[in-house]
């Protein structure tokens, strides 16, 4: 099985601002990244495939990524940004080019925790269950019961959780998101990410042993065969490096069998996303 980092960023802030990056906690990655930055790290802990994740609520971005994933390179598929709310959303997903897998929208920044639940976002999510496409959530703890009640009612859908929903790890926050992640585990149509979590802890003193409770928590309630690794970077890179990341992951997946391991660096992401050796 080949090892996919199932979820990375790629941006440009020559063509278009991250406005997400609010703040001088943003400052160490305030620059562009491009596919030849990354590589190496690819290289190094024998990465052949990628998915690569939008940053911003761009039209324009999805398109520069699924050009990047269009070229002879180790991204097979993107994550790309959609309104949910457009009524032409279905003629909008058949104009772009192949090599979309998914849709992601920073519901963590709308201000409705219930935003997930509005008719108009449930039915932008039933186009995208038509047009074959996975969503990915990203939320935190707040939002958990909207993302578990729009995966309740669209099981046609798959889903997948970013970043295990973002849980406070710095302050050693167990509850409520231990039990609202288990609850959204219960949904066969959810997956989720083993990533992000190193920039939840305290970035200059975090230690594995503070992280590993929240990924263990994430495999117990998924099951391998739900989980797909993922990177996030180059944003980890403020907590850590690439190899710190996947150390933590191995650690993480050390009690598990060589083929449970295969399903959470490669096999669900093949599985959930449709990308493998053949670009889609």
């Amino acid at each position: 099985m080949m090892r996919i980092d199932a979820h990375h960023h790629l941006w440009d802030l020559g063509g278009r601002d991250q406005p997400w990056m609010d703040g001088p906690w943003a400052d160490p990655i305030r620059r562009s990244y491009a596919l030849p930055d990354l590589a190496p790290h690819l290289a190094e802990h024998d990465v052949a495939g990628t998915v690569v994740v939008q940053s911003s609520s761009s039209y324009e971005e999805t398109a520069e990524l699924l050009a990047v994933a269009a070229e002879d390179g180790p991204v097979r598929g993107v994550v790309g940004w959609a309104d949910l709310t457009d009524p032409a959303l279905a003629d909008i997903l058949a104009a772009l080019p192949a090599g979309l897998v998914g849709i992601r929208h920073q519901v963590q920044d709308e201000p409705d925790p219930d935003w997930l639940t509005r008719p108009e976002v449930l039915r932008g999510l039933g186009v995208l269950a038509d047009a074959g496409l996975v969503y990915d959530l990203l939320v935190t703890p707040r939002e958990l019961p909207a993302a578990h009640a729009a995966a309740r009612a669209l099981p046609e859908l798959a889903f997948v959780l970013d970043h295990a929903a973002k849980p406070a790890v710095a302050k050693g926050d167990w509850q409520p998101w231990a039990d609202r992640v288990a609850a959204l585990a219960g949904l066969p149509n959810v997956s989720c990410k083993l990533s992000g979590l190193v920039t939840e802890a305290d970035w200059a003193a975090w230690r594995p042993q503070q992280i590993l409770p929240y990924a263990r928590h994430v495999l117990d309630a998924f099951g391998p065969e739900r989980v797909l690794f993922g990177s996030d970077w180059p944003v980890c890179t403020l907590a850590a490096d690439y190899e710190d990341v996947v150390a933590l992951a191995d650690s993480a997946t050390g009690r598990l069998s060589e083929a449970e391991r295969a399903a959470v660096f490669g096999g669900t992401a093949v599985r959930v996303y449709g990308v493998g050796a053949e670009r889609v």
